[in-house]
């Protein structure tokens, strides 16, 4: 499957963006879908994922209750709704396909990955 990711952009604090992933090629609706981010000089670090069905999610701590995943597969597609952002959450956000069986939790478990897309929080 390949993935385009789209959406960051320059938001004050406080502000909101939300990222778009479209998937193309295998079937989309058997991946679960993550996204990622890396910061400079810090390691990649799962934000948030969804199961293939959307029956399951999960969220990093740093961004429960702001942040929000969810996935039309009808449209192949995976969303990232971010409210509330902090400078904090400036980096490169990167969304990605988990295939039916891996482990969706950890980034071993995904096997293709978007371009990534600049998210730049500014106080």
């Amino acid at each position: 499957v390949q993935l385009q990711a789209s959406g960051g952009g320059l938001v004050q604090a406080g502000g909101s963006l939300r990222l778009s992933c479209a998937a193309s090629g295998q079937a989309f609706s058997s991946y679960a879908m993550g996204w990622f981010r890396q910061a400079p000089g810090k390691e990649r670090e799962l934000v948030s994922a969804i199961w293939w069905s959307g029956s399951s999610t999960h969220y990093a701590d740093s961004v429960k209750g702001r942040f929000t995943i969810s996935r039309d597969n009808a449209k192949n597609t995976v969303y990232l709704q971010m409210n509330s952002l902090k400078p904090e959450d400036t980096a490169i956000y990167y969304c990605a396909a988990s295939p039916f069986g891996s482990n969706w939790l950890m980034s071993r478990g995904y096997v293709s990955w978007g371009q990534g897309t600049q998210v730049t929080v500014c106080s």
